[in-house]
């Protein structure tokens, strides 16, 4: 039977305990999406500005969490970053991270 090196454990090992950290505490996707047609726009529309009265925003779309887009459509995401389980290796299904 042949031994392994220490040098490759160590680093097999770090490689794991890398996935473990970034999985859990990773943010999930974020993409700027139009709330009534799903499609999505690019990031400039979701940033706040101000109308030229300066009364209000003018941002057309909205922050969507995860999912995935197909045909510059959204689906399998939210609005709302805490409804979006980001998962991963080693994390528990309530957040954790």
């Amino acid at each position: 039977m042949r031994r392994l090196r220490s040098s490759t454990v160590v680093l097999g090992g770090m490689g794991v305990l890398a996935a473990t950290i970034t999985a859990c505490g990773s943010e999930p996707d974020r993409r700027c999406v139009d709330p009534l047609t799903r499609e999505e726009l690019p990031s400039y529309e979701c940033r706040s500005g101000k109308d030229d009265d300066g009364s209000g925003s003018t941002a057309r779309g909205q922050y969507y969490y995860g999912g995935s887009v197909r045909d510059r459509t959204v689906s399998g995401g939210s609005f709302d970053k805490k409804a979006v389980d980001t998962g991963g290796f080693g994390c528990s299904g309530s957040g954790g991270g």
